[in-house]
């Protein structure tokens, strides 16, 4: 399938747009990891507007990358990040998404960062049609710019969630996940399902972790089965 890409402008924002070209119904929001839009998250994008999907993804960094900076510098712009400005700017972008962009639908997918992100945005805003968080980083106790409790507020969701967990994940404890999926199994609305991957570290997904078998295996088994997942939401 042919698909069109470009840096887009959204207000004062600037995102990353992959498409079919002439655009599609099916719609999909990215919130990247700490690496922000670099080659890697453009490649998902392009990977999925290949199969019918506009993306757009979330300048997390407003302009810095892996493209340009190093993971050392974009690490000590995490604690800049607020909850309230960040969720501010994604649903900026899920109403482009659902309007100039001529998307019916959209779902929301993100990673670490990201992933924690996809989780409060979904509970906030109930037109995303689904949800695939991978190893979101949901910290116990929450740091000082993490001003909403992503476990309490996940109860709020509607959509299907599809969430991966590391089982040697340090960011994020055993009982801290234990505490977000049974909030997200809790609900009485939208589907869950969990992924879990015995030995795979924190940011498995990312191909900078794949020297390490164990991780390079868990995204190989997982990413057909998120593909899957997106699929179905297309109808």
């Amino acid at each position: 399938m042919s698909i069109e890409t470009s840096t887009t402008r959204v207000g004062d924002l600037s995102a990353y747009l992959a498409r079919p070209a002439g655009g599609s119904g099916a719609g999909m929001l990215l919130l990247p990891m700490i690496t922000g839009i670099g080659e890697q998250v453009r490649a998902w994008a392009d990977e999925l507007a290949g199969r019918g999907i506009t993306t757009l993804t979330w300048d997390v960094f407003h302009g810095a990358s892996t493209d340009n900076t190093s993971r050392e510098d974009l690490g000590a712009k995490l604690g800049e990040l607020s909850d309230e400005v960040a969720l501010t700017e994604q649903t900026a972008l899920l109403d482009h998404l659902l309007g100039d962009l001529g998307c019916t639908s959209a779902g929301v997918m993100g990673w670490c960062l990201g992933g924690r992100f996809a989780l409060l945005l979904a509970a906030r805003d109930q037109r995303l049609s689904g949800v695939v968080a991978y190893h979101p980083t949901v910290r116990d106790p929450l740091p000082p710019n993490h001003t909403l409790d992503t476990v309490a507020l996940s109860t709020a969701i509607t959509a299907p969630v599809l969430v991966s967990y590391p089982e040697a994940d340090t960011v994020v404890s055993h009982e801290t996940f234990d505490r977000l999926q049974a909030a997200l199994q809790s609900r009485a609305t939208g589907a869950t399902f969990t992924q879990h991957f015995p030995g795979a570290e924190h940011g498995f997904s990312d191909s900078s972790r794949h020297g390490t078998a164990v991780n390079a295996d868990a995204f190989a088994l997982s990413w057909p089965q998120t593909l899957a997942f997106l699929d179905a939401l297309k109808g």
